[in-house]
């Protein structure tokens, strides 16, 4: 078991549209998901820039886990227009075990391969990343 989720390979893919979303803003989210049989993190989803914050936790399933990163723009208190990178291990409570096991270990490996990363978040139910916890964490 710990061999097959550390042995955990990161597709091409998921590392391409993170560059793009870091540095071109192409995308508001990424969702990203392990397939089990190929042994390998893939993109699952894509948000469009104009997407909201509710388009992005509509699109993770309410029982599987799942990664997925986030831009979040917001304005600080000084009325600058600024934007966090967040990292969400989404893990429900709900789902299968051993899925939890595999995106648990596979984590900090993934999350390596996307460098320019500023939060990171682990949530098991929406309360846990509601967009008042995003923006208490973005500043």
């Amino acid at each position: 078991m710990a061999n097959a989720a550390s042995g955990m390979a990161v597709h091409d893919d998921c590392k391409l549209r993170f560059l793009e979303l870091k540095a071109k803003r192409t995308y508001r989210f990424i969702v990203f998901k392990i397939e089990e049989k190929q042994k390998q993190v893939v993109v699952e989803k894509v948000g469009e820039p104009t997407q909201s914050y509710e388009d992005f936790t509509a699109s993770l399933p309410a029982d599987e886990c799942r990664y997925a990163v986030y831009d979040f723009d917001f304005v600080t208190e000084e009325n600058c227009q600024k934007s966090r990178i967040f990292f969400i291990a989404w893990s429900p409570d709900t789902s299968r075990v051993r899925s939890k096991m595999i995106y648990a270990s596979s984590k900090d490996r993934f999350k390596r391969e996307l460098d320019g990363i500023q939060v990171e978040l682990q949530a098991t139910d929406p309360t846990e990343m509601g967009l008042d916890v995003i923006r208490s964490r973005a500043t």
